[in-house]
Order: structure tokens, then sequence, then C-alpha cells
């Protein structure tokens, strides 16, 4: 790497102001919080120059440079030290307990920004990396707006407080120490825009590195039967190498700059110093002023430093806000109330065709069929036939991209729509449980579900074994419904769709795991006395049996 390279300004997708603007929106939902911060800062800033004044006076009576009683002089500044306290614990109470409620808010908008969004049928980012933008770029963010910012007003506070006092002592010696802070201002231009472009890598791979941590342990099992052990760690470690070496080119980057500026601080503190130092060996200062020179040099320094420090905190909150407006680029689903039509309802497809972003060809080619009001059918096909992409545009989560999805029952005909989506119920392959109760889990189909209406579902689902479980409803499950069977718990989910209640329930390979006479029976129960249109997504022959009708789709 070549040195200058470190200083080659980066070119940054979203600009400036469109990041200032989403900050600003990120903002109005913190305000109480950076109102307090903000308050308690410019209080300890009125009692930190108090304070010069106060060790000033002490230090003057205390030597009879001017009349006074030292009790009470001290008595005041004892006095200040209590205030000083006060607000440092109000500080911490309102950056903890409101700070991790503004965390949570803006973690659940972000979420529900994600779940409200648009399907484009192929995750673009990894699970590991939306997670660690929720996590770690939000906390940023949230610091940056309910802290920082606050923070920021409360030191351009001090810094003025401090310049014009001593200025009224020696407006000379004032503007000699701040001389260098606009030479500081134009070089963090640059810096800026240097530091941030290193920041995001850091950040891009550090998702990497957490996306291969997750994905190692959610599939652990997996990778004892393979033996792969050591191919598992070692693709971490590769990743986590590429990781070190740009963490290293930031530090070099973060530790050249701070030098420099570190460097005239402290040029700058020696002047001062020579200089009140001359002024009391002349006799001009007395040792009280001389105190409050340098005490007074060191507030309006120490202030310089911490706005210093606001390059970076600048850079890590720009490079946070760019990866969580990421998140917000695909555009929102149709919002508003949901459409519910009277059952029965049928779904029809009108010459529907789709084709994948990546793929040049369409997986479904003008394809028309009828699944009609309070029928049971069975789609078959081979993998890669489309049956996904079938399922996906029924359930809205797809639009295809000729053709129309129509819904309908015996009075109306709607295209169909996220909103419509109240009238389906899906029961997707494999463990589909969360990490919580059976109960929990069961209502995910419907909130205020009684135990009667949760025993007739599982009943109806062959689920009866939760009965017999020691804490039966109670009973906890792992993570992917960790503890109990597969066909356990597809049947629980099963009996989660039929909680729901809707007038279409598409099954998508969700008898999989079951063996032959439980998915018979589980059949006659649905098929029973059955008013809903039901769609099975199934290589299963003896589902067939079952079905009115049948939709076998070729590969194209």
């Amino acid at each position: 790497m070549m040195f200058k390279d470190l200083f080659k300004v980066p070119q940054t997708k979203y600009t400036t102001a469109e990041i200032f603007r989403w900050l600003w929106h990120a903002w109005r939902g913190n305000r109480l919080q950076a109102f307090l911060n903000a308050a308690i800062g410019l209080a300890s800033v009125g009692v930190s120059l108090s304070s010069v004044w106060a060790v000033q006076h002490a230090i003057d009576v205390a030597s009879h440079a001017v009349k006074g009683n030292i009790y009470w002089a001290v008595a005041v500044m004892g006095s200040l030290i209590l205030c000083d306290f006060a607000l440092n614990i109000g500080s911490i109470w309102v950056q903890n307990i409101l700070g991790i409620k503004a965390q949570n808010r803006m973690q659940q908008q972000m979420l529900d920004r994600l779940l409200r969004s648009e399907w484009h049928g192929k995750e673009s980012r990894h699970s590991g990396d939306v997670l660690n933008r929720l996590e770690f770029d939000v906390n940023t963010v949230v610091n940056f707006l309910t802290q920082t910012m606050p923070g920021a007003l409360s030191t351009l506070a001090l810094f003025l407080g401090a310049f014009i006092y001593l200025c009224s002592l020696d407006w000379r010696l004032a503007l000699v120490i701040t001389f260098m802070i606009p030479v500081f201002v134009l070089v963090s231009k640059v810096y800026v825009r240097q530091m941030r472009s290193l920041t995001r890598d850091v950040r891009n791979q550090d998702s990497k590195v957490q996306s291969v941590l997750q994905e190692t342990v959610q599939h652990r099992m997996l990778i004892k039967t393979l033996e792969s052990d050591d191919a598992a760690v070692n693709k971490l470690e590769g990743t986590q190498s590429v990781l070190r070496r740009k963490v290293v080119r930031r530090t070099i980057f973060s530790v050249f700059s701070n030098l420099v500026m570190n460097f005239g601080f402290a040029l700058g503190y020696l002047i001062a110093f020579l200089w009140a130092a001359i002024g009391m060996s002349n006799g001009v200062l007395t040792f009280g002023q001389m105190t409050a020179y340098l005490q007074l040099v060191n507030k309006i320094q120490n202030p310089a430093r911490q706005l210093t420090k606001l390059v970076p905190a600048f850079v890590g909150v720009f490079t946070a806000a760019e990866r969580l407006m990421e998140l917000e680029e695909d555009p929102l689903e149709e919002q508003g109330d949901p459409i519910v039509l009277d059952a029965p309802c049928g779904v029809r497809l009108d010459n529907v065709s789709y084709a994948y972003s990546d793929a040049e060809e369409d997986v479904i080619h003008n394809l028309s069929f009828d699944f009609r009001p309070g029928s049971c059918t069975a789609v078959l096909g081979e993998t890669g036939a489309g049956k996904t992409a079938i399922v996906r545009m029924i359930l809205a989560l797809l639009k295809p991209q000729k053709g129309r999805v129509l819904l309908y029952n015996g009075r109306e005909s709607r295209e169909m729509s996220p909103r419509m989506r109240a009238n389906l119920v899906y029961v997707p392959q494999g463990n589909t449980l969360l990490s919580g109760s059976i109960r929990e889990n069961l209502r995910l189909g419907k909130l205020d579900a009684t135990d009667e209406e949760m025993h007739d579902a599982l009943h109806k689902a062959c689920a009866d074994f939760v009965f017999d479980l020691p804490d039966g409803l109670d009973t906890q499950c792992a993570e992917q419904g960790g503890g109990l069977s597969e066909g356990q718990a597809q049947r629980i989910s099963i009996a989660r769709a039929l909680l729901r209640d809707r007038s279409i329930i598409l099954f998508d390979e969700a008898t999989s795991a079951l063996d032959p006479e439980t998915e018979r029976q589980l059949l006659q129960n649905l098929l029973k006395h059955n008013d809903r249109t039901i769609i099975f997504i199934t290589h299963r022959l003896a589902v067939v049996d079952y079905c009115d009708q049948t939709l076998k789709i070729e590969r194209l």
C-alpha cells in the first residue's frame, strides 16, 4: 500500500446532504434524550467556568493578593464540586436509561421497515450482515444523535466561554492559543472523507466475519458430520485476516492524524505556560491569575480536542447511516388496511410469466390455472420448474412480469396485492417454529386463541402428542423448534395455520417429514367438512390422491 493512497479522497454512495436528511429524520424520535443531555452539558459548562473563578479567588485569598474569607472561598469550591457530581449522575442516568430505549425504538423502526419492504425473490444480504447493521450501526447512530451532538453543543459552549474569559484577562494570549484551530478545520475535511471510507471497509468486513460465525453456529451439526471443522475455522480465519488488514490501514491513518493534532495542542500549551510564567515573574500576574490562565487554556484546548474527536464520530455515524440507508433502498409494499373477501375464495393465474433478475429466461411462462373456491389442488414439478415462484406470486411476495394473479369469490374479483394477503395462510417446508413455548408459537396464528381453540387445532393437525408432554402447551422450544422432531414441528406449524383460519391454505411440502399413516390422517382431517381452498406444493403422490385437481409444472 502506497502512503499516498491513505490520503486519496474516495467516492461515496450517498451525498452528505442525503445523509444529513436521513439523520435529521432519525433524530426526530430521540429529541427528549438529546435535549436532556444538552441541558445537562450546558449546566456543566456553567459549573466548570465558575470553578475556574472559585479556584483563582481561593488562591488569591490564601496568598493575601485579595481580601476575603478563605472558609467561604473553599465552601464555594465545595458547592461547585457537589453540583458537578450531581450533573454527572444525571448524565449517566439519561445516557443509560433513555439510551437503551432510543436504541430499541430505532431497531424496531428499522425491522418494521425491513418487514414491510418488497420481496425480490433472492436476498441480497446475508442475515449476519443485516443483524450487524441493526445492532452496531443503529447503536452508532443513536449514540451520535443523543450523546455526541448534545455533547458537542456543550463542548462548543465551554470553548467559547473559556475563550471569552481568557480574553477578559489577556486577549493577546487568547488569540495565540486559538490561532491553530482554523488549520485543523481545513485539514479535517480530507480526514473525514478518507476515514469515512476506511471505516466503512472495516464495518463491511466485520459484517462478513459475523456472517461466517452465524452460519457456522447454525450449521455446526452438518459441519461436524462432514468432519469439516478445520475448513470452517480456516474460512473464519481468512475472513478475519482481511478484517485485520483493514483495521491496520485505518489505524495507521488515525495514529498519524492524531499525532499531528496533539503536537499542535502541546505546542499551544507550552506557549501559554511560558507567557503566564513571564507575566508572573514580572509581577504582572498573581499566582491565582496564573492558575486561572492555565485552567482556561486547558478549557479551551480540551473542547478543541473534543471537537477534533467529533471528526471520527462524524465518520462513524456517516458510515453507519449509509449502511442503514442501504437497508431502506427496497421500496415498501402497498400499505393500508387488509382487504378480506368473503369465503370461499379462489385464485386464478391469468397468463403469468416471471423471471428472476439474474436469469435470462422465464422460470414461469404464460401459465394459466384456476384454483377454484373450495378445491384441493396438488402442484407438482421437478426442482427448478418454478413452484416456488408460483407460491410467492400467490402470496403477493412477487409480482408477475406479465399476466395477473386474481383473488376472487362468487361476487368479485381483485388482482392479488400485499393488502389481500390476509385471505391466505402459508405453511412452509421444514421446521418453522420460533424459540418460545408451543402456546406462543400457536398464537402467532391467532393472538387471542383460547386453550380450547388450540387443542382443537392441534387435534386436527394430528399433534395430540402435545397433550402428553409434561408442560403441555407451555413446553419450551429452542431455536427452530429444538427439542422436537421435524415431524412434530411440522404438525404444530399446521395447527398454527388452522388457527389463523383463512379461506386459502397453501402447504409448501408441509408434510414432508410425516410418516404415511400420520399424513393420511392429517389429510382426512383437513378435507373433512372443508370449505377452504387448499393448495399443496408436493412431491408425494399420496397427497395427490386426496386432491380434486393437479397442476403439473414443466421446467422450461
